[in-house]
């Protein structure tokens, strides 16, 4: 059985900044690109989409950075 410190579980479902930050822009242009879709404003919708793809570039650096730190802790424990 393995056994892991108190903490570890609740590490692992924590999300970092760019994590946090890169999801909230993400939702943030998909509410502005539908909003454009339904109002047909093009530039709204550009800008929507826009800024999703920011967002999910913005989490997918969190996401590296988790791994990276997990990998690092991984390594250390050895």
């Amino acid at each position: 059985m393995d056994v892991q410190p108190i903490g570890a579980a609740y590490k692992e479902t924590t999300m970092n900044r760019d994590q946090v930050e890169g999801t909230a822009k993400d939702v943030a242009g998909k509410v502005q690109r539908k909003v454009g879709e339904a109002t047909d404003n093009v530039s709204q919708q550009i800008k929507g989409g826009a800024k999703q793809v920011e967002g999910k570039i913005q989490r997918g650096v969190g996401n590296a950075e988790k791994a990276s730190d997990q990998a690092a802790e991984d390594n250390a424990r050895d």
